[in-house]
């Protein structure tokens, strides 16, 4: 790239990008002169990639809400961890992962991406706000169970069950303004737990068993479940994908 395009700011190599798509080449004079045009079109293929990732990565800083803290995501796999006691298994249920937050009487419920979807599930609001602890910030998954009950995504993603859409609880990132996220994963599921003992039906605290994965996972399969979510018992909560979490499909 020549120095003349270094030296330009973004603000002035969006339009660049812009106009040079619509061949009318901004780049006249000596400028022309420096610079190959095949060169040129590779200058701008990097510009245009690099404006698109400038402009989401904006996007998602200027409209995440404050507080909002991003779910630690699970690494698929094909193969679990088999006769370890270091790890634990969960069934993963089929419905839209939820970060829960509660401050006071107010809730909000955050989907993965940071969108707002407190409106929607009446019934995980008023059990949330009913919680004994002052504020908690509940990583879960928002469930509605068909006539078999057995976990059904379309329920929850075409409205058809709003008013009895639970809380399958799995994590807890913070309690009464303490940050748990470098706790082991078993001291937070267990602090979970006992909040969630006398919580109504909004919110159920997700089970875990310990073992060997593949045979968990074959059980989860038999009775016809999304999967399974296999997790070490010291990892600490990171807002990323982990190596320590990972999930298999069914």
């Amino acid at each position: 790239m020549s120095d003349e395009v270094q030296r330009l700011p973004t603000a002035y190599l969006l339009p660049i990008v812009a106009r040079t798509e619509n061949s009318a080449l901004p780049f006249k004079g000596q400028l022309l002169d420096k610079i190959h045009h095949r060169r040129l079109r590779r200058t701008i293929k990097r510009l245009r990639c690099a404006a698109i990732v400038f402009n989401y990565g904006y996007m998602l800083q200027r409209n995440l809400p404050a507080g909002f803290i991003a779910p630690c995501l699970p690494t698929k796999t094909t193969t679990l961890p088999s006769g370890s006691r270091q790890w634990l298994h969960e069934i993963k249920h089929d419905g839209f992962r939820i970060i829960a937050r509660k401050t006071g009487a107010q809730v909000r419920l955050y989907s993965r991406p940071g969108n707002d979807l407190t409106r929607g599930f009446p019934l995980i609001v008023e059990t949330l706000a009913r919680l004994r602890s002052r504020s908690c910030i509940v990583d879960s998954e928002a469930v509605a169970c068909d006539d078999k009950g057995v976990a059904s995504f379309d329920l929850v993603r075409h409205h058809r069950a709003n008013d009895s859409v639970f809380l399958y609880a799995f994590d807890l990132i913070e309690l009464n303004g303490d940050d748990l996220r470098r706790d082991p994963l078993e001291v937070r599921k267990a602090t979970l737990a006992s909040i969630l003992a006398k919580a109504r039906t909004g919110i159920r605290f997700n089970e875990h068993v310990e073992g060997d994965g593949p045979t968990v996972f074959a059980h989860a399969c038999k009775l016809g479940l999304e999967g399974i979510a296999s997790k070490r018992k010291n990892s600490a909560y990171r807002s990323t994908k982990s190596r320590s979490a990972r999930h298999r499909a069914a």
